[in-house]
């Protein structure tokens, strides 16, 4: 197998020019085969497999730079640089990431995992290359996805300025390509990227420079080239900002793209490369369902269908339901996603109601501040998003909702540690950044049925109300403690002396599993459900503190500005001298792996938990 002969970075050069798609399709098969088996991205790795090839051809790395934005189609560039035998343990505990990571190899040179990064890393990288005197390429790979993303425009608008060499590859795979316009661009393109082209263009403007009419002699020629450009050539928004456009390319075509990329790198400036991808491509489940395959579990290859598929509800399957309803009792209803309407559970809402359904793109600082004019305008918006992502709009959140107080909701899905994704993911921050706003309420459910209530409470509040839960399968026990949701109060369901449990949400389950161990040893423990990280239940902690001598908060965040520094805090504040114990996630950045693992390294599983109350109460 040619797969075999890939070791380390640059070995692809060693293959023959005619053999190259013989690679890309054993690349394809060993991405299918082990995706099937440890689950990833596969979808955006199909498609990305030629573009891969072609830079590895033109480029020198680590010399060269490329900078994957999100870094979810980056499987195939950890393939050239020899990492190929690492994938059995592709975003496992230990193992290898799916996302860049410095750490991993000299070839991976900025980490990303949020969308709409990479051209303002690039565009550092460049101007270090310049004060440094480098004469390394720098490419940044951005999908059309992440250029909903403003941040990308943000850097496009200094990328402009540019006097030395950027390259910009826009993988676009959910456009098709004109036969006309794409030869008369090719053919465009070999002239205007020509070496005595740009030789003959840079002497002309330099002679005209300084003369009496020069400047405006320069300004006309660049019109007129305009116009005609305007006619034949797409991506002319780019051009009009200063930003040289070739394509679009076929994106699966490696002789193309290999040429267009050592073209690109004559050009002094930013050039932008589009290159026309298929998601899922050689895969045809993934063809078909490139959403289902975008983050896949494992799967069977030949059916594509999941081989642990879901007998029972997540939390993500009880909001779209509370959200069909929501919507079909109250018009004002309108929901919000930053391109994720099935990751957050909002595809049946929007099937249902699409006038009152916005998918606003890779942009969760306009989501926000949208939101907030709809709340403004009289309606009830609710925002899904993940957690992580949420924090990409904190001003938003803070001038724009909570400043003004305007009714705006948020559900937070993936809220705690969501697993295999890693630290760009971890939705371990939020009571930390949430809880710091005036005006804003937050609140988490023990369970399905009370992730429901909490909803119909938080829309009917009109206020600014963040409610957050968990990856994963709906917990559906304590069914019977159901009692009606009231601003700031904590909800006791077993009520006894000695030890008291506060849990927030997810822990709630896990505090279940931690009284009956501590109970197995003869202790006396009480577990509240806090259900409000912001306001706290004052009354309950102080109740708890005159009959208890252990306080234990529990909560999936980090222990910086979470829950258990509240409840420290009111104690201090107020002479309640309790011994105090926080279970909350240490100052660090969690690692992707199985959540049940990583609760173990971080001491947030029932035994460690139980433990380190044994070892309070043996220090007394």
């Amino acid at each position: 197998m040619l797969l075999e002969t890939i070791e380390q970075a640059n070995d692809i050069k060693k293959i023959r020019k005619e053999d190259l798609n013989v690679l890309a399709q054993e690349i394809r098969d060993f991405l299918i085969q082990t995706i099937s088996v440890t689950g990833g991205h596969l979808g955006a790795n199909l498609g990305a497999v030629e573009l891969t090839m072609a830079l590895h051809l033109a480029l020198n790395l680590p010399t060269d730079k490329i900078i994957w934005d999100v870094g979810h189609q980056s499987y195939t560039h950890k393939i050239l640089t020899g990492r190929k035998a690492e994938f059995k343990t592709l975003r496992q505990f230990h193992g290898m990431s799916g996302f860049p990571k410095r750490k991993e190899s000299p070839c991976d040179v900025f980490d990303t995992g949020h969308s709409s990064t990479s051209l303002s890393a690039g565009l550092g990288l460049v101007k270090a290359r310049e004060i440094l005197g480098g004469s390394e390429t720098i490419v940044s790979v951005i999908g059309d996805g992440s250029m909903t993303g403003g941040m990308a425009y943000e850097a496009l608008n200094n990328a402009a300025k540019l006097e030395t060499n950027f390259i910009i590859i826009l993988n676009d795979n959910n456009m098709s390509i004109s036969e006309n316009v794409g030869g008369m661009s090719k053919y465009l393109n070999s002239i205007r990227t020509a070496s005595s082209y740009l030789d003959l263009k840079k002497g002309i403007y330099n002679a005209l420079q300084g003369t009496k009419r020069g400047d405006s002699t320069i300004s006309r020629i660049r019109r007129a080239k305009s116009s005609f450009k305007q006619l034949v050539i797409p991506g002319m928004m780019f051009e009009d900002m200063g930003i040289t456009y070739l394509g679009p390319v076929d994106g699966h075509d490696i002789s193309a793209m290999v040429t267009t990329i050592l073209a690109a790198r004559r050009v002094e400036g930013a050039v932008m490369i589009h290159v026309m991808t298929e998601k899922g491509r050689g895969y045809r489940p993934a063809e078909r369902h490139p959403a289902r395959f975008h983050g896949t579990e494992p799967f069977d290859i030949e059916t594509g269908i999941p081989s642990h598929p879901r007998t029972v509800a997540n939390y993500t399957d009880i909001f779209s339901t509370v959200m069909c309803k929501l919507g079909q009792r109250d018009e004002k209803i309108v929901a919000i996603t930053a391109a994720m309407p099935d990751g957050t559970g909002l595809k049946r809402f929007h099937n249902r109601y699409p006038d009152r359904f916005f998918d606003v793109g890779i942009a969760e600082q306009h989501a926000v501040t949208f939101a907030a004019g709809l709340a403004a305008g009289g309606m009830k918006p609710i925002v899904a998003v993940y957690s992580s992502f949420l924090q990409r709009a904190y001003d938003q959140i803070l001038h724009d909702v909570c400043l003004q107080n305007l009714p705006v909701v948020f559900a937070i899905d993936r809220a705690g540690l969501v697993g295999s994704d890693g630290e760009t993911h971890q939705g371990v921050f939020d009571f930390t950044y949430l809880s710091g706003i005036p005006n804003m309420h937050i609140c988490a459910p023990k369970n399905k049925w009370e992730l429901s209530d909490m909803l119909k409470f938080a829309v009917a509040l009109g206020a600014p109300v963040a409610v957050r839960y968990p990856r994963g399968m709906a917990y559906a026990g304590l069914k019977e403690h159901r009692e009606p949701i009231r601003l700031g109060k904590a909800e006791w369901i077993y009520r006894e002396r000695e030890i008291a449990l506060f849990a927030v949400g997810s822990m709630v389950k896990t505090a279940e599993a931690v009284r009956e161990s501590l109970k197995a040893r003869g202790h006396e423990v009480s577990l509240i459900n806090a259900r409000f990280v912001k306001p706290i239940d004052e009354e309950a902690v102080r109740e708890a503190c005159g009959d208890h001598s252990l306080i234990v908060t529990m909560e999936e965040n980090v222990a910086c500005g979470g829950y258990g520094e509240k409840i420290l805090a009111y104690m201090n504040e107020n002479g309640l001298r309790n011994r105090f114990l926080s279970i909350a996630i240490p100052d660090v950045f969690v690692e992707h792996g199985n959540v049940e693992l990583l609760k173990q390294e971080i001491g947030l599983d029932p035994q460690s938990i139980v433990e380190k109350i044994g070892g309070v109460l043996r220090d007394r």
